[in-house]
């Protein structure tokens, strides 16, 4: 027996430091390359990387941590002419991960993307910086805004303060050959949220300055991107999706916020730097056509950025007043890849109204005194927010 469970031990050793060796990514090669518009550095590996990527000032560097990362090559020093870059320096932590910090010449804004294996090249993890004292966005054939600039450029177009009115896009989900869930007597999803929703367009319209849209205004099927699309053409400020889920245990019940996870902007990113005619509208008129990839991505981030922050904020307000009307099924804001969440531009939310697979919340969400509940808490939580953020609320 002894020997038995010596060699089971020596085994799930050998075992263990293989799968271990196995399981960490080799960096292979790291190059430079310089255009007029932004640097690149590339590095090309076994497997892709889990990193972290942050910027440092006074002297300013660009840190990048890799995890379970080990360097595999010798790597050469940027040259000494190179606009950005001084000095790169590398150390192994924890003798499983790897920190690069690149010692840079001036400040810089950065961006980075993952490239899967081609025919030519293997796994490969690029960061782009682009110069931040640099005039690089021309407005117009006389004038120029730094990127720093037009950050500040964002914040104030969605503080909403040259507007008549804030816009409030209101998305009742599902609809027409789609109901949605159901509850245990027969109550359709898409019907309760479309009450819901006219509801809070009600008082949305009542209140000075402001106003809503029906994404939906009747029992018709919209495709999930048309909505963001009727949210962007109507210059919403806010967009908010109603919903009522459902789960196999009747007795899971509670309302849940959520705003978009950080994995699903960036697909979103990818999708809009893709697409010719996104390029052409975006950012309340700053196109993104004809602009340089890098530079186009960064501006991107910056209005993201802005976004899912705005949402977070309106988000943690509408849960404050929902908690007083409904029982709760997640007591913070919580995150995930909708579809309807993914405009780089309008902050969005989406709410679980409840769960219409619990008997007692499928009631409620028939009663038109709770829908009208519901409405005025959601409501009360926009109000709150706009009051906030927006001269237009705030002075009336």
């Amino acid at each position: 027996m002894r020997i038995f469970w010596t060699l089971f031990l020596f085994i799930g050793l050998q075992f263990s430091s293989v799968t271990g060796f196995a399981a960490q990514t080799k960096i292979n090669s790291i190059a430079y390359s310089d255009q007029a518009s932004h640097s690149r550095i590339t590095f090309s590996s076994s497997l892709p990387t889990i990193h972290k990527v942050f910027l440092l000032n006074n002297p300013p560097r660009l840190v990048v941590d890799f995890k379970n990362t080990v360097l595999k090559t010798k790597f050469k020093q940027p040259l000494k002419s190179h606009p950005y870059f001084k000095k790169i320096r590398m150390s192994q932590k924890n003798k499983t991960d790897l920190r690069v910090v690149v010692d840079l010449k001036h400040t810089v804004l950065q961006s980075n993307f993952n490239l899967a294996p081609n025919k030519k090249s293997g796994h490969r993890f690029v960061i782009d910086l682009v110069n931040a004292n640099k005039n690089v966005i021309q407005t117009s054939a006389k004038t120029s805004t730094s990127t720093s600039k037009f950050k500040k450029k964002i914040v104030r177009k969605s503080s909403w303060q040259k507007k008549k009115h804030v816009v409030i896009a209101i998305d009742a989900g599902h609809g027409g050959i789609d109901p949605g869930a159901h509850g245990p007597n027969g109550t359709l999803e898409k019907k309760v949220v479309l009450l819901i929703a006219k509801k809070l367009a009600a008082r949305i319209n009542a209140k000075h300055g402001m106003k809503a849209i029906l994404v939906r205004k009747n029992d018709r099927f919209v495709k999930l991107r048309k909505r963001m699309d009727i949210a962007r053409a109507a210059k919403a400020d806010l967009f908010i999706s109603l919903h009522a889920d459902a789960f196999p245990n009747p007795e899971v019940r509670g309302a849940s916020i959520y705003v978009l996870s950080q994995n699903g902007a960036s697909d979103e990113a990818a999708y809009w730097l893709a697409e010719r005619e996104n390029k052409a509208d975006l950012l309340g008129g700053v196109s993104l056509d004809n602009r340089d990839n890098v530079l186009s991505k960064v501006l991107l981030d910056l209005s993201q950025s802005a976004t899912k922050e705005a949402s977070r904020k309106v988000a943690k307000r509408v849960l404050k007043y929902i908690k007083g009307v409904s029982r709760m099924h997640k007591n913070t804001v919580q995150k995930a890849n909708f579809a309807v969440l993914k405009s780089p531009d309008i902050p969005s939310i989406l709410i679980e109204t409840a769960y219409i697979s619990n008997p007692f919340e499928e009631r409620n969400l028939s009663s038109n005194s709770h829908q009208t509940k519901l409405a005025d808490a959601i409501f009360q939580g926009i109000v709150s927010y706009f009051k906030e953020y927006s001269r237009i609320i705030a002075q009336r």
